[in-house]
């Protein structure tokens, strides 16, 4: 280290020592919570009641001596109760509400099962912070796709009909009706397959440039019985096929692309006549100090790791980043012809805006 001369507070020193050493426990105990998930340790803890670990592995048919290891990992993350007297081992409600149960809003999981393909790029990334290349969506493992729609479906699932959509100007109205819905970036359709589910009259059209994640939307498609309403296609933001949408939908997709204006312009040309663009952006502020809090630092950390480096890849004229802030969404926006910029809805991590011509 350089000597600057300057003595050391070593209490400050102490403090901040201390919290790294908490964020490398929390970084490990990442995936030990991803094995929890996977192995479906969670599930069969949930609503069990007090377990011996001989019990929990019985229920997994996974190895005892394991199962024992994993669980003193999640009674020092505070995750799960142990009781000394008779050994055994609970995971509360209000807990499995987080970890175990899928269909919560409250369902966390997804966070953790994306780690494993995101350290997988380490090598990649520092090669591509060094030469401006990027590390596109496809060079991941399939875990990080499935992990990541994982990770937004208890939130569309508690939100998009309930509360996004009835936000923006007549929009729920003209799809009670029968409208025409483009789902542009769509993933595995989770967004898609919710409002179809909610809306049968209409029509719903999911595109996203990864052949594997349309193949996944369809199979969603085919499992929630809405097939005879929703078509997926691949298809990227800027080449879409089809026009007089009455609605065109971008749910945490846009920051991702190397040219969100050539996005906004080609929906612009597939907008009908008084048709909406719903954009969900990621409620983040462009000002590192604003980043300050668990979220923002999710956020950041996500966008340094992830979604900057996917619009790298790209190579377009803009990489965002998922903090980029909505001054800068809206000005992009304004350039592409959609003048009309409102923000509609907002939740501790998204922000929706009505963006229309």
């Amino acid at each position: 280290m350089r000597d600057t001369g300057k003595e050391l507070d070593q209490d400050r020193v102490s403090q901040f020592m201390e919290r790294v050493a908490s964020d490398s426990a929390a970084a490990l105990a990442g995936l030990c919570t991803s094995l929890g998930a996977r192995l479906g340790l969670y599930t069969a803890m949930a609503e069990a009641g007090p377990l011996t670990s001989e019990q929990l592995a019985e229920r997994t048919g996974l190895v005892e001596r394991y199962v024992r290891e994993w669980l003193a990992s999640q009674v020092a993350g505070q995750y799960v109760h142990y009781d000394a007297e008779t050994r055994t081992y609970s995971l509360p409600d209000e807990h499995a509400a987080v970890l175990a149960d899928a269909t919560a809003p409250t369902y966390l999981i997804g966070a953790f099962t994306m780690l494993k393909p995101l350290y997988g790029t380490e090598d990649a990334l520092a090669d591509a912070y060094r030469t401006g290349a990027g590390v596109g969506w496809q060079e991941h493992e399939p875990e990080l796709f499935e992990g990541v729609a994982t990770f937004f479906r208890p939130g569309y699932s508690a939100m998009l009909v309930q509360e996004w959509l009835p936000a923006l100007d007549g929009v729920a109205e003209k799809l009670e009706r029968g409208a025409s819905v483009a789902d542009v970036g769509c993933g595995f359709g989770y967004s898609t397959v919710l409002m179809a589910q909610a809306f049968p009259t209409s029509r719903f059209h999911g595109f996203d440039f990864h052949a594997p994640s349309i193949l996944a939307a369809r199979k969603a498609a085919e499992e929630h019985g809405v097939s005879d309403r929703v078509t997926f296609d691949i298809g990227g933001a800027q080449d879409f096929s089809g026009d007089d949408y009455d609605l065109i939908t971008y749910f945490d997709c846009l920051h991702d692309l190397g040219d969100p204006g050539a996005a906004f312009r080609r929906a612009r040309e597939a907008l009908a006549e008084n048709g909406t663009c719903m954009v969900v952006e990621p409620n983040a502020s462009a000002d590192p100090l604003a980043l300050v809090n668990p979220i923002g630092r999710s956020f950041a950390s996500t966008s340094a790791t992830l979604c900057l480096p996917v619009a790298m890849a790209q190579e377009g004229p803009q990489a965002l980043g998922n903090h980029a802030g909505e001054e800068a969404m809206r000005r992009i926006a304004d350039e592409a012809g959609l003048h009309r910029w409102r923000l509609a809805a907002e939740t501790l991590t998204n922000r929706v805006y009505d963006v229309r011509r």
